[in-house]
């Protein structure tokens, strides 16, 4: 259960959630684990930040953590190839941190990213009716493209954090995708390669089979959902394979639109318009502001 509230002393919305797992996790001490200040100044680490803790004072095996106010990382939906660009670099690297850590997330699906939407929601938004901002009015986002936000991992209570030199080798691991192939066995597997399948399947379900145009994401896929776990790549690895890869796109696609594949020739004419003069839009105020 995730509530929102005020903090006293200077009035920021938090969001507080509330842990009562019905079997012992590690949730909160690896998520505070990875939001330790020595590890919090790394840019490349994607984990929420946990500002507090503490225990119910009645309940004893229920304890809350204190986090920043965050929004599914597809709400408002994606408008450019770049922004797509943008979100693989980020989670990749916040997986390659996290395993540079010795933590396997266990359940790096849909659900458990988020972003930051202050850059494209200035205003804010309710905690509740999400497409309205805190005065009720309907919100009105800015483009990603323009004002890039930062993408959140969140929830560690399938997480597993190993010690060093320990085998990458474990059973009963894993949370609600349920395609990895070794899960089809009975032999240990790693976790840290159960990461790896399943945010690739993010990248396939959530953008490849949605939007047309992103065909650079197809090989970063098969790599990524490689069924051997053995050899399948490492974080590390993906990382690697995605920068190369990066490099090859044409920048001059970075500000194409987002096409569904599921639109109809009427919907494209009618969204390629408002593209194409928001795009001229946005040309204008960079020649007057002088931006680049």
């Amino acid at each position: 259960m995730v509530l929102d509230a005020k903090r006293l002393s200077d009035g920021t919305t938090v969001c507080v959630k509330r842990i009562d797992p019905q079997e012992p996790t590690d949730e909160v001490k690896i998520a505070q684990y990875l939001s330790s200040p020595e590890m919090r100044g790394d840019p490349k680490n994607h984990c929420v930040q946990i500002w507090d803790s503490f225990r119910d004072p009645i309940l004893p095996k229920v304890e809350y953590i204190i986090m920043p106010p965050l929004r599914r990382y597809a709400d408002p939906e994606f408008g450019a190839v770049g922004e797509v660009v943008d979100f693989v670099t980020q989670v990749v690297e916040g997986m390659e941190f996290m395993h540079k850590h010795l933590v396997a997330h266990g359940d790096l699906t849909t659900q458990n990213i988020m972003m930051d939407a202050r850059p494209i929601l200035p205003s804010g938004w309710h905690f509740v009716a999400q497409h309205r901002d805190l005065s009720g009015e309907l919100i009105s986002p800015r483009a990603r493209i323009d004002y890039p936000v930062r993408y959140v991992i969140i929830d560690f209570d399938c997480s597993v954090r190993l010690s060093p030199g320990q085998p990458h080798l474990i059973t009963n691991f894993g949370g609600r995708d349920g395609e990895p192939p070794e899960y089809k066995s009975r032999q240990p597997y790693d976790p840290f390669k159960i990461d790896v399948f399943t945010l690739g399947n993010v990248f396939f379900k959530d953008f490849y089979k949605v939007y047309e145009g992103l065909d650079f994401l197809a090989s970063l896929i098969d790599f990524m959902k490689t069924a051997n776990f053995r050899q399948r790549p490492d974080a590390e690895m993906v990382m690697t394979y995605w920068i190369n890869v990066r490099a090859h796109i044409d920048v001059g696609r970075a500000r194409w639109r987002l096409q569904k594949r599921k639109e109809t020739m009427g919907e494209r004419v009618l969204y390629d318009t408002v593209a194409f003069a928001r795009e001229g839009v946005q040309r204008m105020k960079r020649m007057v502001t002088g931006e680049v």
